[in-house]
This record gives structure tokens, sequence and C-alpha cells, in this order.
């Protein structure tokens, strides 16, 4: 079995579609403020490196969140899109954004010591803190 699959997937109201063409098969949730004061809550995506192709690139909205990392989402319903990291242009997209998630497997959290202590997964992770993100990013 393949860790990596084509994901295909769109925004709430379909302005905008995307293809990943190296979308991993695992999937993580991110705890930290940004993107829980992004989304409400912990952000769920799925990694995508740099080979991701959109149509509808007219409704995409991009904000440049860190030095290190930008957020897109649609114009029109404010469905995000994607985190995407600066240096190299890897794409993290919403697990929820794709048509088919079955394939998904939750096995990591980072930014685990930002998590809020109100909720919870029952899922063995991977557990990462923002020193250990820091380190791999270079900051």
């Amino acid at each position: 079995m393949s860790d990596e699959m084509e994901g295909k997937g769109s925004c709430l109201c379909g302005a905008v579609h995307f293809k990943a063409h190296n979308a991993q098969k695992s999937m993580g949730a991110c705890h930290c403020n940004m993107c829980r004061k992004w989304g409400g809550g912990p952000y769920m995506s799925v990694r995508c490196e740099s080979e991701v192709s959109f149509d509808g690139k007219d409704s995409i909205s991009e904000f440049s969140s860190s030095a290190w990392a930008d957020r897109g989402f649609c114009k029109t319903c404010g469905t995000h899109l994607y985190f995407r990291l600066k240096e190299n242009g890897h794409y993290f997209i919403p697990a929820g954004a794709f048509d088919d998630q079955d394939q998904f497997t939750f096995d990591r959290q980072v930014y685990i010591d930002s998590k809020p202590h109100y909720y919870s997964f029952a899922n063995e992770t991977t557990n990462m803190t923002e020193a250990d993100i820091l380190e791999i990013l270079g900051k």
C-alpha cells in the first residue's frame, strides 16, 4: 500500500477545485494558536508536498500569517484551502476539503504543548511540541 495518493477536492461553494498529486494518506492536527484562531479548533490537514493544482485561482485569496507560511481561502465562501510553507512550497490542505476522505489515517499532532485542555483525541499519535516544529523549520 502506497503512502501517497492523488487527492481531489473543492471549497464549499465549488468556486475552487484542487488536485493534490502527492497527498499523504496520513493526516495530522495542528494545535497552534494561529490555526485554532483561523478555524475555531485544531487544523486537521493532509501534507501534499508542492504538486498541487487549482482551478478557480481567481477565487483564492492569501494571507501571509507568518514569516514562513501563507494561508489560502476561497474569497466567496471562506473555505480554508491550504497552509503553504514559503520556503519549499509544501501544502497542508484541510482533510475535510478532499472528496475521498476514507484513505486518511490520523497519526500526528503538532504544537501539542499549545492544545487547550477542553478537547483531546483518542487516537495514538506522534506528538510534537512547538520547539520540535521550529527546530525542523530551522527557526
